[in-house]
């Protein structure tokens, strides 16, 4: 398994990234949305992978994060979605924005993506909503990080993505749950106190999260 790849950008064309390593090419799939994130041929670069294995071929994803490798791994479990079903909604929402919809249930939200049909979009939601709280957990996730390949490359700098708000999340959701709130009906709350413009603080999510729960009447 190529669980990373550390190298330098050869090229980017519409649906991969080629990575050079010590003279050996990688071509690696991504979502529009990495793509986007990835630095200029001949600037290096490093990526999650994950390794896809067919019959007839092998396929290299890449990703920012740790957790929207997770949540890629996560949505090919369900009926009817692969690698580019996958990307789609990665590339169409984010690992945040996945989290989020899942959590809410908000299947248009996910059909939303390209290629994305509502009964595929519900069973997404339907499948995954009780599985979204341990990798809305896992935060923002680390950013991979090239680290240092002797002789070739030196002190390479991690790929910047956009700022998230995971790191408050995972908090949150750890916060809620200690206080006894199922993990999905936390999730839940954190993710419609996000919609709401919560704010990125913790304490501001935990607050406004409280008040959805809070009962009615």
């Amino acid at each position: 398994m190529i669980g990373k790849i550390a190298g330098r950008v050869d090229y980017i064309a519409e649906d991969h990234v080629l990575i050079d390593v010590r003279g050996v090419g990688y071509l690696v799939y991504c979502s529009e949305r990495c793509l986007r994130a990835l630095p200029q041929a001949g600037e290096a670069v490093a990526l999650y992978t994950d390794l896809l294995v067919r019959e007839d071929n092998l396929q290299l994803f890449g990703f920012v994060s740790l957790v929207e490798k997770e949540w890629h791994r996560l949505l090919m479990t369900v009926q009817g979605v692969g690698a580019k079903a996958s990307l789609a909604m990665l590339g169409a929402l984010g690992p945040d924005g996945v989290s989020r919809a899942i959590a809410l249930g908000d299947w248009g939200a996910v059909k939303a993506a390209k290629g994305i049909g509502p009964k595929t979009a519900q069973r997404v939601v339907n499948e995954l909503k009780d599985k979204a709280p341990s990798l809305m957990a896992l935060g923002a996730g680390p950013v991979a990080q090239a680290g240092e390949l002797d002789d070739v490359l030196e002190e390479i700098p991690p790929v910047r993505a956009a700022a998230s708000g995971g790191a408050a999340q995972s908090d949150a959701l750890s916060a809620l749950t200690n206080l006894g709130y199922a993990p999905s009906e936390a999730a839940s709350a954190i993710a419609q106190a996000q919609e709401n413009g919560g704010g990125a603080e913790t304490a501001a999510l935990i607050r406004e999260a409280l008040r959805l729960l809070a009962p009615k009447g």
